[in-house]
């Protein structure tokens, strides 16, 4: 696993610290997690964009082949 370190602000290390212990987990896991679904999101927007972009010239592609 690779090790990352950030900086963050006082008040937002402080509202993730908060966060973890009221989650009973790690900051770290909650800032992989929320870092796993950013990730993922942008790969499902990636997606979808491109399916509408191959349904979109759908017809084109066809002709051109």
């Amino acid at each position: 696993m690779k090790k990352l370190t950030l900086q963050l602000s006082d008040d937002t290390a402080q509202r993730l610290e908060v966060l973890a212990e009221k989650l009973g987990v790690s900051p770290e896991e909650i800032v992989q997690a929320g870092l796993a679904e950013q990730l993922s999101s942008l790969d499902r927007e990636y997606e979808q964009a491109a399916a509408r972009v191959l349904q979109k010239n759908e017809e084109l592609y066809r002709r051109l082949s």
